[in-house]
């Protein structure tokens, strides 16, 4: 099995960044979360600036999240526009998942802040709010600025995709007119980016 070449190599180099990655990455496509997660992490400590490993941490937590929370609301016969936020067992999921939708807006948050164009962070961004809005048990205000700021990350998201495409397409045009294929860095300014509390 590859993921026992990946031990090997780590058993050699605790720190070597392409097999902790790829233990994580395999564990992840194995579906066992907690595994990848505590590689990631470790790749987090190897490399503070990586903002990949965040952001796939942050995935991990929105996959741990969202299962059991669609399940529920089907045991419910919820359709997608109805709230969990009313039954009873809204507190039960909450109190399963809290904690993962924390890490994970706080996993994405920093992911962005070390790349700020992480179209794909933002994404899970959006993705992590509507989970948390979901189990805003009982308090429909919270629910409501939740969406809000879901919906900001959607519009960044697509801004980022709209700014790197636009990118692409001059750079392409630069290089065919002048043989040219330098790349450039694309930067969003974040003052005006929801609040990620």
């Amino acid at each position: 099995m590859a993921v026992e070449q990946y031990y090997k190599v780590l058993a050699l180099d605790p720190s070597d960044m392409s097999a902790v990655k790829a233990v994580g990455y395999l564990n992840l496509q194995m579906k066992e979360f907690e595994l990848a997660k505590g590689y990631y992490q470790k790749a987090t400590e190897i490399d503070p600036n990586d903002p990949q490993p965040y952001y796939t941490i942050g995935v991990i937590d929105w996959t741990q999240t969202y299962q059991p929370r669609m399940e529920l609301r089907a045991k419910r016969g919820l359709k997608p526009e109805q709230q969990l936020i009313g039954n009873a067992e809204c507190w039960q999921v909450r109190d399963a998942n809290s904690n993962r939708i924390e890490d994970g807006i706080e996993m994405l948050k920093k992911a962005i802040e070390l790349r700020h164009d992480y179209d794909d962070a933002m994404a899970y961004m959006n993705l992590m709010y509507r989970e948390r809005a979901d189990i805003r048990c009982g308090d429909s205000k919270a629910r409501a600025a939740d969406l809000k700021t879901a919906d900001e990350w959607v519009d960044l998201t697509l801004a980022s995709k709209k700014r790197k495409a636009e990118q692409e397409d001059k750079r392409r045009r630069d290089g065919a007119t002048r043989g040219n294929s330098a790349g450039t860095t694309t930067t969003i300014d974040f003052s005006t980016a929801p609040n990620p509390q």
